[in-house]
């Protein structure tokens, strides 16, 4: 029973220290007014647009997007760009398709329909070009992190030199915000990166902003259709509520009076 005691209290030493040592490691993370968040929230079409442009030209050498299809770029609720736009979009890649005929894969120019292009042939690929890592699908990146975009947003800006007694090693980066506070992916924004076609300065915290407003669309397609009905489920209930209550009230007045 003595020995048994002992254990406990040693275990629970070491859950003390580790909350403590958790504790002192991780920041709070960043905090962004969202346009998207709320019953009321809806994308702002100009970010998610930006945070294509950056996806596209910063992001997608290394990250494939597997769930979505260039179509959706210019359905409602999403960038919206026009189907001309997309479909200029499309023309810049080819895909592996096949068999033909003869049993054999070929190339082909990309369509509306297809899936975006993955930057590599297989997983195998993605490792050894990135040092052993392999960059994470960005589908539904987004729901697929604690803290959910006020997460990704946070990583993208918490580049910075480690802090006086760590050292990390070859090919590991600093942030302060990633669990661990190791990242093996390079910092990837830097300020003017992207020249913006609508004029809006491309800042690194902007180009966090769109970007981590475009995954999150990428991971709640529906978002904006999904705050519509339930504001439209949520206004029935308010007026079925209030017919009930009229109606009951009416009944109860004429009881009333017969008793």
């Amino acid at each position: 029973m003595k020995n048994f005691s002992k254990i406990i209290f040693f275990i629970i030493l070491l859950l003390v220290e580790t909350y403590h040592v958790n504790a002192a490691e991780k920041n709070s993370l960043l905090k962004v007014d969202w346009s998207f968040k709320g019953i009321f929230g809806k994308f702002d079409r100009g970010s998610l647009q930006r945070g294509y442009q950056v996806y596209s030209e910063v992001c997608s050498s290394c990250h494939s997007m597997k769930y979505l299809s260039y179509r959706n770029l210019s359905e409602e609720g999403g960038p919206e760009f026009s189907v001309a736009e997309v479909k200029a979009i499309v023309a810049n890649f080819e895909v592996i398709d096949g068999p033909n005929s003869d049993g054999e894969m070929f190339t082909r120019p990309a369509k509306l329909s297809d899936k975006f292009v993955n930057p590599y042939e297989n997983n195998k690929a993605a490792e050894a070009a990135n040092g052993g890592a392999y960059p994470p699908d960005m589908s539904v990146l987004v729901k697929a992190r604690s803290g959910g975009a006020d997460y990704i947003y946070s990583v993208l800006l918490g580049y910075e030199d480690p802090p006086s007694g760590v050292t990390l090693d070859d090919g590991v980066y600093y942030n302060k915000y990633m669990y661990g506070n190791n990242i093996k992916m390079s910092k990837p924004l830097i300020e003017g990166a992207v020249e913006y076609g609508d004029g809006t300065k491309a800042t690194e915290e902007q180009m966090a902003k769109d970007v981590t407003t475009f995954l999150m669309w990428a991971a709640e397609p529906h978002l904006e259709a999904r705050h519509k009905m339930g504001f439209k489920a949520i206004l029935y209930l308010i007026i079925l509520t209030i017919l009930v209550y009229f109606s009951m009230k009416k009944i109860w007045s004429r009881i009333e009076s017969e008793v």
